[in-house]
């Protein structure tokens, strides 16, 4: 089987940065607690915990006193979350360790700011993201909007200022932010607050799809970043199978076909795309 691969994919900066303040940590012997996955990927979820990572749902559960063991550290995943969150974790004596990607840091004081300033706050992307429901709560009244039918939750107003998740299509955000200025705002106020990373990994899958037969993204189903490499390149007619490993694969995904392309979302790490390589390249 002839294989090409995206020129980016895999890991980015903060999913790297985050994998490795957990694992400086625990390699410290604290005793150290995450607020929901680290990252989008089980595999290395699981590695993390094997090492002592505990994931937990909420702040409540989570001991304040732990006989034998140090002070829980909180570790605040790469997507963020809100400063009500962030006070609760003090307030209960817990310590904290934030692992928030930059470029969420700097959606998250964009929402605080372009509110100060007087807009109605727009965000464009999914509100049951993690990343989102964190972003939410810099700004009172924010409105997320995932697509065309959510525009009618816009309230009337004077100033309209738009940001977008990190990991949104760049595409889908510009179609949004252009029915946003069919309204009858005064002012719309637009920032890109799309990852470059992300944005480039799209662009390399996006290449890559005019070069094979079938494309594979690989994944977990939870990623937001993953999603959308796999919607744009079953937007450009390309057969596209969306796996998180090797197990998940079929020879009939390729029957018939000659060539095959391998990308990867944000927080899949090179062992799980070397492996499939290596297995798709011996058929």
């Amino acid at each position: 089987m002839n294989v090409l691969i995206a020129e980016k994919c895999g890991f980015c900066f903060g999913v790297k940065h985050a994998i490795q303040l957990a694992g400086e940590m625990l390699d410290q012997g604290k005793n150290v607690y995450c607020l929901g996955s680290l990252i989008h990927n089980q595999q290395v979820v699981d590695r993390l915990m094997d090492a002592g990572l505990k994931v937990v749902n909420d702040v409540s559960d989570i001991p304040t006193e732990t006989q034998g063991e140090p002070t829980p550290t909180v570790l605040i995943r790469s997507h963020g979350c809100s400063p009500a969150l962030l006070d609760e974790v003090r307030n209960r004596g817990l310590n904290l360790a934030d692992a928030t990607c930059v470029l969420v840091k700097r959606a998250q004081k964009l929402v605080k700011e372009l509110h100060e300033q007087g807009y109605q706050v727009v965000v464009v992307g999914d509100p049951d993201h993690p990343e989102i429901r964190g972003v939410v709560g810099y700004a009172p009244n924010v409105v997320v909007v995932a697509s065309k039918d959510d525009l009618t939750k816009v309230p009337r107003c004077e100033r309209l200022a738009v940001i977008s998740q990190t990991t949104h299509s760049a595409e889908d955000f510009g179609h949004l932010v252009g029915e946003l200025a069919r309204g009858d705002f005064h002012e719309i106020k637009v920032v890109n607050t799309i990852c470059r990373e992300t944005t480039r990994r799209q662009a390399s899958a996006l290449d890559l799809c005019q070069q094979v037969d079938v494309m594979f993204v690989l994944g977990s189903p939870h990623s937001a970043n993953t999603g959308e490499l796999a919607n744009i390149c079953r937007r450009q007619g390309v057969k596209t199978y969306h796996l998180q490993d090797w197990r998940e694969f079929n020879a009939e995904f390729v029957a018939g076909k000659s060539t095959a392309g391998v990308t990867a979302g944000a927080s899949t790490p090179d062992w799980i795309i070397q492996e499939f390589i290596e297995n798709l390249k011996r058929l």
